[in-house]
């Protein structure tokens, strides 16, 4: 799977990026200070104490200080074209995986069926371990429950041979997230209006698939008729209680999905991730803010923002 990846990146999507004139870029570079490199390697954000005791330390003003962490994070941040190369390859894998499944769905036990589950397993498996060494964002938490939840339910259908739902499963969420890595290709390439088309397709497939398809057929066949016909067992109960918290995921994201599609009503075009890879002065002056307050974040973006890193689903 990595050696894949990585061929597809660099022989497809980096010269894809090179066509579209999507440069790497070069970050503006922080001033070398052994004690806020220190600091920052163990933590990122500073609080408005830590902040005053190097200020006194240093004999820098507190704003420059915070300057000097924004422009730190802003230079281990991926840049452009390597987002671009990350949502080509993910846009390459679910197109592939979903157009294999549909082709080999009406089929149990067959090797293509378990090439298929392991290629999904591994793919969940290497985006939950990239979110503990990728940039931290706001919806950490909901990620790394929907990637454990989907391992579990991959790994759980095809112990109990339920792999015409475990594939349905997977085919109802790669369908979307087609349209939303090819949102964000597009909006990575500057193309604005196909970037919104993209957008509105991805959100009514998304519309359809999870809130339509997966609830009231998936997990409806899953929860009741599979009752009628083996009654309930110890698999039974962890593998519908999965799905209904996936349903749940769903629903809280397509709440946060049609936020951001009234937006693009109102404004002409989707609205920047709140997750953004790049911070502004503004954002540190909100971060400032913040750290003096003792408020809550207010909420986070799911990877449906186009400029966000992401993930999938």
């Amino acid at each position: 799977m990595s050696y894949s990846k990585l061929n597809q990146k660099w022989l497809v999507a980096k010269p894809c990026a090179h066509i579209l004139q999507i440069e790497a870029g070069v970050p503006r570079r922080a001033q070398p200070n052994a004690v806020l490199e220190r600091l920052y390697q163990s933590k990122m954000c500073p609080d408005t104490r830590q902040l005053e005791g190097l200020s006194k330390q240093l004999d820098w003003d507190v704003r420059k200080i915070q300057r000097w962490f924004r422009i730190r994070r802003n230079q281990d941040r991926p840049s452009m074209q390597q987002k671009f190369c990350e949502s080509m390859w993910r846009f390459t894998f679910y197109l592939v995986t979903f157009l294999y499944s549909i082709s080999h769905l009406w089929v149990s036990l067959s090797p293509e069926q378990y090439n298929h589950y392991v290629a999904e397993l591994a793919f969940y498996w290497s985006l939950m371990f990239s979110q503990f060494i990728d940039i931290k964002r706001k919806d950490f938490i909901i990620m790394l429950v929907h990637h454990l939840a989907t391992i579990i339910l991959i790994t759980f259908s095809y112990a109990n041979n339920m792999l015409r739902a475990g594939t349905l499963v997977m085919c109802v969420h790669d369908a979307s997230d087609i349209f939303l890595e090819a949102a964000k290709l597009a909006n990575y390439a500057k193309y604005q209006r196909l970037c919104d088309g993209l957008f509105v397709v991805f959100s009514i497939s998304f519309f359809f698939t999870r809130l339509v398809i997966f609830p009231f057929w998936i997990v409806y066949s899953v929860l009741f008729e599979s009752w009628e016909i083996a009654g309930p067992y110890q698999a039974w109960w962890l593998f519908n209680g999965l799905l209904l918290v996936l349903q749940t995921l769903h629903i809280i994201w397509f709440y946060l999905i049609t936020r951001i599609a009234i937006k693009a009503i109102f404004k002409g075009k989707v609205s920047k991730d709140d997750r953004s890879d790049i911070e502004s002065s503004s954002d540190e002056e909100n971060h400032s803010n913040f750290n003096k307050s003792t408020l809550k974040p207010k909420d986070f973006n799911h990877s449906s923002g186009l400029n966000g890193e992401t993930h999938d689903h």
